[in-house]
C-alpha cells in the first residue's frame, strides 16, 4: 500500500493540489487551521493536526511566503530527513530574496526539498486540464515522487538541478503577470504587452542570475512557459489582481476580488532593495513598488516603462 500525499495549506492552491493527487489514486492528508471549511472526499483527509503529516513521504507545502518561517517551525517537529518536502510559493523572502526552499531547509529536518513551478493554477489543477509543471530539486527521487503524485496523460512534470532559477522565475513571472494585467485594462495593445513581458522577463533572469540560477530556467516551463499561460488568460490571481487595480480599486480590495494572496504586493520593494545593492536595473519592480505605496498613478507607470530607451536585445 503506497503512503498517503500530504499537502500543508488549505487555500485554493493546497486544495487542488490535493484534488490532483486524489484523482490520481493516492491517499491525501491536507493539513488546515480551518479543516471544517475544507471540501474533502473519500480520498482527502483534512485536519488540523499536524502529528498526521508524518505518516507521507512527500510533503507539498503550500503557504504563502510571509509565514514560511512560522509554519515551517511547527512542521518541523514533526518531519525527519526521511520526508520529501516540496513547495508551491510564488514569493521570496527579504531584501536578500531568500528561496522559500532555503527557508524550509534551514527550519526543518528535511534536506531532499524542492519547488514545483510552471503553468499551474490551482483551479486547472483541481478540474484536470492538460497542462505541464516543472519541479526544481538537487535529488531526482523529489523529482520522481511528484511525478507520481500528481502527474499523468493530462500533466506533464519535467525537471530540473536549478532550483533557485525556478523558484526566482515563479515569482517574478508572478509580479510581471501583474503588470500585465495592468496594462491590459488600461486597453493597451498585443504589441505593447508583449514588450512589456519579455522586457519583464529579461528583468526577471538578470535578478536570477544573479541569485546564481541558470539563464535557461527562465526561458522554460518555469520562466517563459509560465508567463505565456498568464498572458493566454489561464485565470492567474495576478492577471485579475492587476486588473483590479487599474480599475481603481485598494490593494485590500484587489486581493478580496481576486480571492487568493497576491505574493507581488510585497516582493516589488524586495526586489527593487536587492537591484539596488547588486546594481542590477529592476524598472518594472521599482514601477509596481511606487503603485503599491500610491506614489505614481496608473498613466505614470505605463508612461514610465515606455519611456525606457530601447537598447541591444
Amino acid at each position: 500500500m503506497s503512503l498517503p500525499i500530504a499537502v500543508v495549506g488549505g487555500g485554493s492552491f493546497g486544495q487542488g493540489l490535493a484534488k490532483a493527487a486524489a484523482s490520481g489514486g493516492r491517499q491525501v492528508v491536507l493539513w488546515s487551521r480551518h479543516p471544517d471549511r475544507i471540501e474533502g472526499g473519500d480520498a482527502i483527509t483534512a485536519t488540523d493536526a499536524w502529528s498526521d503529516i508524518a505518516a507521507a513521504e512527500l510533503v507539498f507545502f503550500a503557504v504563502p511566503s510571509a509565514y514560511v518561517a512560522g509554519v515551517a517551525d511547527e512542521l518541523g517537529r514533526h518531519l525527519d530527513g526521511s520526508h520529501l518536502l516540496v513547495h508551491v510559493s510564488r514569493g521570496l523572502v527579504g531584501d536578500e530574496l531568500a528561496t522559500v526552499s532555503e527557508v524550509l531547509g534551514t527550519r526543518t529536518p528535511c534536506r531532499r526539498v524542492g519547488a514545483l513551478a510552471g503553468p499551474l493554477v490551482a483551479r486547472n489543477l483541481a478540474s484536470g486540464e492538460p497542462g505541464g509543471a516543472i519541479i526544481g530539486s538537487p535529488f531526482p527521487e523529489v523529482v520522481d515522487a511528484v511525478s507520481e503524485a500528481i502527474g499523468g496523460p493530462r500533466l506533464r512534470v519535467y525537471g530540473t538541478d536549478d532550483v533557485i532559477g525556478v523558484e526566482i522565475a515563479s515569482a517574478l513571472v508572478g509580479l510581471v503577470a501583474l503588470a500585465v494585467g495592468y496594462a491590459a485594462r488600461l486597453g493597451m495593445g498585443p504589441g505593447a504587452l508583449a514588450v512589456l513581458a519579455t522586457r519583464g522577463l529579461a528583468e526577471a533572469t538578470r535578478v536570477g542570475e544573479a541569485r546564481r540560477g541558470q539563464s535557461r530556467t527562465f526561458a522554460g516551463l518555469a520562466g517563459a512557459g509560465d508567463l505565456i499561460a498568464a498572458v493566454a488568460g489561464d485565470g492567474r490571481p495576478e492577471i485579475e489582481f492587476g486588473k483590479a487595480l487599474a480599475e481603481g480599486a485598494t490593494i485590500s480590495e484587489a486581493v478580496h476580488r481576486t480571492g487568493a494572496y497576491i505574493e507581488g504586493t510585497a516582493l516589488a520593494s524586495h526586489v527593487v532593495a536587492f537591484g539596488a545593492r547588486h546594481r542590477i536595473q529592476v524598472p518594472l519592480a521599482d514601477g509596481i513598488a511606487h503603485l503599491m505605496r500610491g506614489e505614481i498613478t496608473a498613466e505614470q507607470l505605463t508612461e514610465r516603462l515606455m519611456a525606457r530607451p530601447a537598447r541591444r536585445e
